[in-house]
């Protein structure tokens, strides 16, 4: 099929799925979950197929690591798949909601109201149960979505597109066309090309990445940057959980955009909190690599240059900086950071208080994890990316990130011509009570 006319087909599929019911929409997102669960054992084959592959190429070097664990799936991982879009389903409907009610005169009245946006171009790397995640989250915002997903994954993807599409086939076949693939780059160049049937744009991958995407389309794009983390410890901090909080941030899942690259340690606190972190990240074989005076603490941390400052590892790899000060820890995040996540572990409310107004980050956290930042963790079923922009959507981009608004005036016959010039009547401009 030419990627125009999956186009086209998307863009009719859109203006039907953005007026389907709440309950049509919900039953088909159940249906695609039970297949998951039903059809598990079948996407597993196609996934080893995926890592056969995907393995041979991180052996002679042509494809990293953390790429080969992102795209390994398990029963357990397909299983959490099904809840996810099951949780979707249990989501309140974001289309239709009135956002504002206003009175412009007697009989004439404006309501602000949700909408979707259209058709979504979903571009995204490794990563397998990114497909039902977005494709959920898009349904259920009742936009179309076509989707392309790494080379690595091509035998998972096929699989989980076709099941996904067969799945809302038994709840309404007319619709089936609000979830489609592409597969190859020249598809992806034709797709940035059709701004005139694609609404929005979501690449998930590196600045590089977010950046072509940007350059090579008149569409928006919602761009979802490296996830170059940051946890600083301050001076008043309980030491304990700071290293519980560092460990998880870094070693829970490396892989993945909101796990910490850097560490930095207010100087105050250094000497007693590096050793205990140092001890916890050697038992799990994370690399460190320190400033002079971290290494001055603890001699075997390895020398960081100035890259690693600006490198989101991805891996089970840290830098480790000591600061002097809360408002160099602050310059720094805000100088390397990728506006993605950035926890500060204290027990001073001021200091917190102060970093989370002061970073400039999607979601900023006190005493808790980055791998909080997530569209499920937040409560928004799922994902379709975490956007560092500073548009309409924000951090996690869940359901209420893939609406728009529009305004719906309603009159009785009312003419502009009656509020201008000298006789003009006035407008009331009353805000109008909610409506159940």
């Amino acid at each position: 099929m030419q990627v125009l006319d999956i186009a086209q087909r998307a863009k009719a599929a859109a203006l039907r799925v953005g007026t389907l019911p709440t309950e049509v929409k919900n039953r088909a997102l159940l249906a695609v979950a039970d297949a998951l669960v039903h059809d598990r054992e079948k996407l597993l084959e196609a996934n080893r197929e995926d890592v056969i592959r995907t393995s041979e190429l991180v052996e002679r070097g042509d494809m990293a690591r953390p790429l080969l664990d992102r795209l390994k799936l398990s029963d357990d991982k397909i299983l959490a798949m099904a809840e996810g879009v099951r949780s979707v389903a249990e989501l309140p409907d974001p289309v239709g909601r009135v956002l504002s009610a206003l009175e412009l005169d007697d009989g004439l009245e404006m309501t602000q109201v949700t909408t979707p946006l259209g058709v979504i171009g979903a571009i995204f790397e490794s990563r397998p149960d990114a497909v039902p995640q977005i494709a959920s989250l898009c349904w259920k915002s009742g936009n179309a979505v076509i989707m392309k997903g790494g080379s690595e994954a091509q035998a998972s993807n096929r699989y989980l597109g076709q099941l996904i599409r067969a799945a809302i086939a038994t709840v309404d076949e007319r619709c089936m066309d609000a979830v489609q693939l592409v597969e190859t780059r020249e598809d992806v160049s034709a797709l940035l090309a059709l701004d005139e049937y694609i609404d929005l744009f979501v690449p998930r991958g590196s600045n590089a990445f977010v950046r072509y995407i940007q350059e090579h389309t008149r569409a928006p794009v919602l761009g979802h940057a490296d996830g170059l983390c940051h946890a600083y410890v301050d001076a008043n901090v309980d030491l304990a959980q700071a290293v519980a909080v560092c460990y998880d941030a870094k070693v829970q899942y490396p892989a993945v955009c909101n796990a910490i690259e850097t560490v930095l340690v207010h100087r105050d606190t250094a000497e007693a909190f590096l050793p205990l972190l140092a001890s916890a990240y050697r038992q799990a074989g994370v690399d460190m690599r320190g400033c002079e005076a971290a290494r001055a603490i603890v001699p075997e941390i390895n020398a960081a240059v100035a890259a690693d400052w600006e490198t989101e590892y991805l891996d089970l790899i840290v830098s480790i900086k000591v600061v002097d000060s809360l408002e160099e820890a602050i310059a720094h995040v805000n100088r390397y950071g990728s506006s993605h996540t950035e926890t500060i572990l204290t027990q001073d409310t001021e200091a917190a208080t102060q970093f989370l107004n002061q970073v400039d980050a999607a979601t900023v956290m006190h005493n808790a994890s980055t791998r909080f930042a997530d569209g499920f963790r937040f409560g928004k079923g799922a994902e379709v990316g975490i956007s560092t922009n500073k548009t309409h959507a924000r951090g996690p981009v869940g359901l209420d990130g893939l609406v728009i608004y529009k305004y719906c005036l309603v009159g009785q016959g009312h003419l502009v011509a009656d509020y201008v010039g000298p006789q003009a009547k006035p407008f009331t401009h009353r805000p109008l009570p909610e409506r159940g």
